[in-house]
């Protein structure tokens, strides 16, 4: 068996050494961008570099480190533990006292459970090292606040097509440095812009595949629409011309869903499948919206969708992908309403407003003789008792929340018979109160 030679991607081969050299991303690093001025004046802070596959945010550590002329280190949350970041502390505070400063760069931070982000705290906090952290997750969401409150976030948009094409262009006049002189026609050029999708790294892989599979000559070569897509190995359907980040796609969804748009929702939830979405994912997020916006408009929602998740575990791709398309458009399609989210929020800042409110006592457990002889469910109205199953008048709140309303139905769905069914029990409740109120008087 031949050996196969073992070379370095085109990518690393041509990975930027300079700020100068790094192609978009100018909303940081223009000349009036926050990063850029601040390496400008020497005040570099930590950070974290937060965006998609392939925009520069290693590449744009180890440029910081060569600008300021630190000690980089690299390493990954995949496979390094507290250990590998201590070792690094321990040289870098002896660099330090050596008057050399350190950079630790830690790629995919997010993977760091909160523990092991608490172990950099002491050492971001008294400057042993300058922190910058490389994330595709939303920091927000997945970095402890203890440790953002320690560091600046710097967002990296997927490159566009400007970017992409001088990327490209290094990548050809690196090729031809070394001998393959390789040209594209117009339709090759816009189908690599197309299936790098924002990705700078992908991109040149794609180009560098490409030109392997075809082989140039001493003459050179000119690479075709055909060439690409045969190097690719993907459909070109599975792409669209400047993809959207991931959390946009999920909010595309989410909106036309909302909107009663099943067409719209129908397309963005094939999009994300297409980009290689965990359907459970989308699962998770096809509940919460049967949830938060239809609720009690339509309480099959909520079944239906919930059904169709339990399909997707047991079937899998891409039989169980059906089911789920079968919830997006019944999702789509069904009445709409709010008002179980919004009364969950009303109800909850009240919780945490006045959590220390007690019981009132005809609404306390009374298991024992003591709970009773101290008042434990005395006067408690057992409904199943009374009219219709109702003890009008009964408050079943602490006094001082009295007459709170966070459940508003809207008129659509069945919520339009709950309203009706939910006015008819106020009305109850004022009847009683005024017979309580003569009775008295």
């Amino acid at each position: 068996m031949s050996e196969v030679a073992v070379t370095v991607p085109l990518a690393e081969q041509v990975r930027p050494r300079t700020l100068q050299q790094i192609c978009g991303q100018e909303h940081i690093l223009g000349v009036d961008g926050p990063l850029s001025s601040s390496l400008a004046q020497g005040q570099l802070y930590s950070l974290i570099l937060w965006g998609p596959p392939g925009t520069g945010k290693t590449t744009l550590a180890r440029v910081i480190a060569s600008t300021i002329k630190a000690r980089f280190h690299a390493l990954s949350a995949v496979s390094a533990g507290v250990k590998d970041v201590r070792a690094v502390f321990s040289e870098a505070a002896l660099a330090r006292q050596q008057g050399h400063q350190t950079i630790l760069f830690l790629d995919e931070v997010h993977r760091f459970n909160k523990a092991q982000q608490d172990s950099l705290l002491p050492y971001i906090e008294d400057g042993t090292v300058l922190f910058i952290g490389a994330t595709t997750e939303n920091p927000a969401f997945e970095i402890n606040r203890a440790l953002l409150s320690r560091l600046r976030i710097h967002i990296l948009k997927p490159l566009d097509e400007d970017a992409l094409r001088q990327i490209m262009q290094r990548g050809l006049s690196h090729l031809e440095q070394h001998g393959q002189i390789v040209q594209l026609d117009d339709d090759a050029v816009t189908m690599l812009l197309d299936l790098a999708v924002g990705d700078g790294r992908r991109l040149l892989g794609l180009l560098e595949t490409t030109v392997a599979l075809v082989r140039p000559q001493a003459g050179g070569v000119t690479l075709h629409k055909q060439d690409v897509i045969k190097a690719s190995g993907e459909k070109v359907a599975q792409f669209d011309k400047g993809g959207d980040y991931f959390y946009d796609l999920i909010s595309a969804l989410h909106k036309s869903i909302r909107g009663s748009n099943p067409d719209a929702a129908l397309y963005w939830f094939c999009r994300m499948l297409v980009g290689g979405c965990d359907p459970l994912y989308i699962a998770r997020r096809l509940l919460r919206i049967a949830s938060e916006d239809i609720g009690n408009a339509d309480p099959r929602a909520l079944w239906i969708t919930s059904d169709a998740c339990e399909a997707y575990r047991r079937l899998g791709s891409p039989e169980g992908e059906l089911a789920l398309a079968q919830a997006v458009l019944f999702l789509s399609c069904a009445a709409k309403s709010n008002a179980v989210y919004t009364a969950f929020k009303a109800a909850m800042a009240d919780a945490q407003q006045f959590g220390s409110l007690s019981v009132p006592l005809p609404l306390r457990n009374a298991p024992t003789r003591l709970a009773r002889s101290q008042g434990h469910a005395e006067g408690y109205r057992y409904a199943h008792n009374e009219p219709g199953g109702y003890a009008a008048g009964m408050n079943y709140f602490p006094p001082r929340l009295s007459a709170r309303q966070y459940y508003h139905p809207v008129d659509r769905g069945l919520e339009q018979q709950i309203a009706r069914r939910l006015k008819e029990l106020r009305q109850l409740d004022q009847q009683q109160c005024r017979t309580e109120s003569m009775s008295q008087e």
